[in-house]
C-alpha cells in the first residue's frame, strides 16, 4: 500500500506541475490548453484517491487541510473549464490567479504540519 500511495502522490504533484507549466507557458497569449485540464483532472483524482486510501487505512487525516486543498483544486478546475469553454474571458490575470492558487495548494501540501 505504501508504494501505491507514493505513486499516487507523485502523480498528484506531476498533475499540478503540468498545469502550472502550461499556464506559465501561455502567459504571452493567454489561453487554456487541454494539457492544463488534463493536469488538473490528474491532480484532483489522485488527491481524492490518496485521501480515500488514507481514510480506509485509518490514518489520522487533517480534514481542515484537506478541505481547503479540495476547495482550491475545485476553484482552479472551474476556472480552467470556464476558460477553455469561453477563451475570450482568459487574461494574464486569469492565468496568474490559477497559477497562484496552484502554488498555494502545493505549499499547503508540503508545508502544513502533519502527515495528511
Amino acid at each position: 500500500m505504501h508504494v501505491l500511495v507514493g505513486i499516487l502522490i507523485a502523480l498528484h504533484l506531476i498533475g499540478w506541475a503540468i498545469s502550472l507549466g502550461a499556464l506559465l507557458a501561455t502567459m504571452k497569449q493567454p489561453r487554456i490548453l487541454s494539457g492544463v485540464l488534463h493536469g488538473l483532472y490528474l491532480a484532483l483524482a489522485t488527491g481524492l484517491a490518496v485521501t480515500g486510501i488514507g481514510g480506509a487505512q485509518g490514518w489520522d487525516l487533517n480534514y481542515v487541510k484537506l478541505g481547503i486543498k479540495l476547495v482550491i483544486a475545485v476553484v482552479v478546475l472551474a476556472l480552467g473549464i470556464v476558460g477553455k469553454n469561453q477563451p475570450e474571458r482568459v487574461t494574464k490575470g486569469w492565468l496568474g490567479g490559477m497559477a497562484g492558487l496552484i502554488v498555494v495548494n502545493v505549499f499547503l501540501a508540503v508545508l502544513w504540519s502533519g502527515e495528511s
